[in-house]
């Protein structure tokens, strides 16, 4: 059986990569549009067409879709039912210049390559004739292809399968994960109409070696999560000719990025596993024009891995270091005007500047205290205004609602205000703490046991990597939540996640993938022998002990 399971996954992966599905273009469509062709002609779905249709968007430009399938065993009656998942967009295919006409072509694209200097390894992995070579064939036109091929696998036998399988094939992953936002209130009406008990979520996302060198195959169960801290920096302008009258907003910034950015101390580290440290992903003044006059507000923010860390938790350490970091400012100042004053023979006083930061929640509750409603009619009038403007993504209205709040406070003294910009993916930590935990790393134990192989077969707590899996869980404690509202203005507003949904969902979650390495690379390639023979195994050997566990 999984000779012939390899044979499929291997001529449809390459099929799949045919079709360019860039995220955020009309030809996502065409890739989903193959996925319900594929699916659609498999004989199950014939007798059962109810089983298998196209999922719209929530309020999308392009009116891209998710595919939804349903696989429901006739062996007995079992409820116990799994949900797979795998996103059908890929990145663009700029990168692969002159060659961009063969990018989604893997046979042509391999002969290709070998016209042009590569790294040292991509070049000793092209040579080898192990890897295949395509945007999108492990990131993750080949988890799709295996899905689709174990479903039909079970399919022929639907008499002797016992339980039901969820496979929802979804877009935007590489964009906004607006497939997968959609898709997961339909999972929840889907609970309550099918009386489905899931068990679990896998998803078939890629695998890549960790480091230089890596050897070993992993399997992730549980997922990383992401929050996007930002910072709004108000210091006090003043004319260039009299610079310590003022205080300079990139300076604070500036001793912000140099307090978090790639500092260790805030990886997140649960059972030995290390999150990756924060990194800046933007950091600018927001003076208008050239002038004279030092700028008066500055903005960034910081990619921020969790594992076990929640949004309350972060707020609280951030604001905290942006504290430390402002005085540090202040000091530093003082002891250069001191120097200054000395060597000008003026006199010396400690300049008036006092560290200030506040979280968003707190500048709101100040503003509201001053003009009441009115504060509400404003943002509401200005976010409306906001999303109407096409060059204005999330992270963009986000802080014009934090800059409009502000300019309403009647204190004008230098702050720090710290928020959340979009997105938030929750971190998935599976300690076996219930049962439906141990039931999955029982059954991904029991299966890594079952394959038989040549290679180091790893199991790792958090897919390291930010992916829709994310979205089958959200912490259920209120005051957690309420954090994340309270000091994210564009949620609810340009920005919207199915947090009720996702509270109630609360699944485990495994990504057993294929291997291969330069996700996001014109290098970007497949190993063949691991991705179509062995991972399937292990995905195959998974949904089949999770819904035989007791």
């Amino acid at each position: 059986m999984f000779s012939n399971l390899a044979k499929n996954i291997e001529e449809l992966t390459i099929e799949l990569t045919n079709i360019k599905s860039v995220v955020g273009t009309k030809s996502e469509l065409d890739m989903t549009a193959k996925v319900y062709e594929k699916l659609s002609q498999l004989p199950y779905f014939k007798n059962n067409p109810d089983y298998l249709y196209k999922l719209n968007f929530i309020d999308d430009d392009l009116n891209r879709d998710s595919i939804v399938s349903m696989v429901k065993g006739e062996k007995d009656e079992n409820n116990k039912t799994l949900i797979l998942i795998a996103h059908t967009d890929t990145v663009g295919i700029s990168d692969y210049g002159a060659f961009k006409d063969y990018a989604t072509d893997p046979l042509q694209l391999t002969d290709k390559l070998k016209e042009v200097t590569l790294a040292k390894e991509a070049k000793a992995d092209l040579a080898s004739g192990d890897y295949l070579f395509g945007r999108g064939i492990f990131d993750m036109k080949c988890g799709v292809a295996t899905f689709i091929s174990i479903i039909e696998a079970i399919t022929k036998n639907i008499k002797e399968f016992s339980g039901n399988l969820i496979f929802a094939a979804v877009g935007d992953e590489e964009g906004n994960s607006g497939g997968m936002l959609s898709v997961v209130p339909e999972l929840v009406e889907l609970r309550e109409k099918e009386g489905f008990e899931y068990q679990a979520v896998i998803d078939n996302d890629y695998m890549a070696p960790r480091f230089k060198g890596d050897e070993n195959k992993y399997i992730y169960i549980g997922t990383v999560g992401k929050l996007l801290p930002a910072f709004y920096v108000v210091g006090k302008e003043t004319h260039v000719g009299e610079p310590y009258n003022g205080i300079d907003p990139n300076q604070l910034a500036g001793a912000i990025t140099n307090r978090i950015n790639l500092n260790v101390d805030f990886c997140d580290i649960a059972e030995g596993e290390v999150s990756l440290p924060p990194v800046t992903l933007r950091q600018r003044d927001l003076k208008p024009e050239y002038s004279a006059q030092t700028g008066r507000t500055a903005t960034l923010y910081f990619n921020y891995a969790t594992h076990q860390k929640t949004p309350d938790q972060v707020l609280e350490l951030l604001i905290n270091s942006a504290d430390e970091a402002f005085a540090s400012v202040i000091e530093d100042l003082n002891k250069q005007y001191k120097i200054f004053c000395q060597k000008s023979n003026y006199p010396i006083k400690e300049l008036p500047w006092k560290s200030r930061v506040i979280s968003y929640q707190t500048l709101y509750n100040k503003v509201k205290e001053e003009i009441g409603v009115e504060l509400d009619q404003k943002i509401e009038k200005l976010a409306n205004e906001l999303i109407e403007r096409e060059e204005l993504d999330d992270r963009d209205i986000s802080l014009k609602i934090v800059e409009e709040v502000h300019k309403l406070w009647s204190d004008k003294e230098p702050v720090i205000i710290v928020y959340y910009a979009p997105p938030y993916y929750p971190h998935i930590f599976v300690e076996g703490q219930n049962k439906k935990e141990k039931n999955l790393l029982d059954s991904v134990n029991k299966a890594v046991d079952e394959v038989d192989c040549e290679y180091r077969l790893v199991s790792r707590k958090f897919y390291p990597y930010i992916s829709d899996l994310s979205f089958v869980s959200a912490p259920k404690d209120d005051g957690v939540i309420n954090t994340l509202k309270e000091n994210m203005p564009a949620l609810g507003k340009s920005y919207d996640l199915p947090l009720k949904e996702m509270q109630q969902l609360s699944l485990p979650v495994v990504n057993i993938g294929p291997f291969g390495k330069d996700a996001h690379q014109f290098t970007e390639r497949l190993q063949k022998e691991y991705s179509f023979q062995v991972a399937p195994k292990l995905v195959y050997k998974t949904i089949f002990n999770l819904l035989e566990n007791d």
